[in-house]
């Protein structure tokens, strides 16, 4: 008999699973898109070693929520079938690895009115998230969950889903739990060059990938350039292509402007 071993998993994977079987409904455009960020990175060094404490994925976080001002309607939710509501607010979702009974856990965290704070209060709040606690208890990160929340793992699959379907159909709800928009950086992670491509109930989402080291051309000669693999979900159900692709440009040119730096 072929031998084998058997692994639980913690609770939050559970919402994991439920989120990415919602996600799969919604009507997302992918986009896939190289940004030279070749300036922005030599703008952060220059920033560490004046002893200014900011981290890439905090930057982008600004970057993205400063273009999404402007655009706002790409992070709008579709209110019944012939409305969107947008919110004036960028809350922005991002996922924090946590060490859970010494297992490393995603956990999400909420950063509020992102376009208006400043890179390295974002820096902070995601290492203090980093540092924080966390326990088999714990859903969100900044609060305890409440009785209900915990009860939910408990609840037989198609009532979770049921809930989430629930969360995105009333916007205003699903704006006070998960914000507007969702970036995920797991891509930095390791050393695959390429994309991957999330699954996200929010109206727009961003899978930062890795910066690799590329030959570009740069005023008509072959440079060697950090270049950012990055995708992009949009709704087609809130905007249109022509609008994704002026906020996609835009969203580009500020990356390599390294705005906010």
């Amino acid at each position: 008999m072929t031998e084998f071993s058997v692994h639980s998993f913690p609770k939050s994977r559970i919402a994991t699973i439920d989120v990415c079987s919602v996600g799969l409904q919604k009507h997302h455009i992918t986009a896939l898109v190289e940004i030279d960020v070749s300036e922005s990175r030599e703008k952060i060094r220059q920033h560490k070693a004046n002893k200014i404490a900011i981290s890439v994925t905090a930057w982008l976080i600004k970057a993205i929520s400063n273009t999404i001002a402007d655009f706002k309607q790409t992070a709008g939710y579709l209110q019944g079938k012939r409305s969107v509501l947008v919110f004036n607010d960028i809350n922005v979702s991002i996922v924090v690895e946590k060490d859970l009974n010494g297992e490393k856990v995603p956990i999400p965290l909420l950063i509020e009115k992102a376009s208006e704070r400043s890179i390295a209060s974002i820096t902070r709040q995601i290492n203090d998230a980093k540092d924080q606690t966390l326990t088999d208890r714990d859903i969100v990160l900044e609060s305890k969950s409440k009785r209900l929340e915990r009860f939910y793992y408990y609840l037989p699959g198609f009532t979770r889903r049921y809930f989430w379907r629930y969360l995105i159909k009333y916007p205003h709800f699903a704006f006070k739990k998960m914000g507007n928009v969702a970036i995920t950086s797991i891509g930095m992670i390791g050393a695959a060059n390429g994309w991957f491509i999330p699954i996200s109930i929010h109206p727009i989402c961003f899978g930062i990938g890795k910066i690799v080291k590329k030959p570009l051309v740069v005023n008509d000669k072959i440079e060697i350039r950090e270049v950012l693999n990055m995708t992009v979900l949009l709704d087609h159900d809130v905007i249109d292509g022509a609008h994704m692709a002026r906020f996609i440009s835009k969203l580009s040119e500020n990356l390599e402007k390294g705005i906010g730096l």
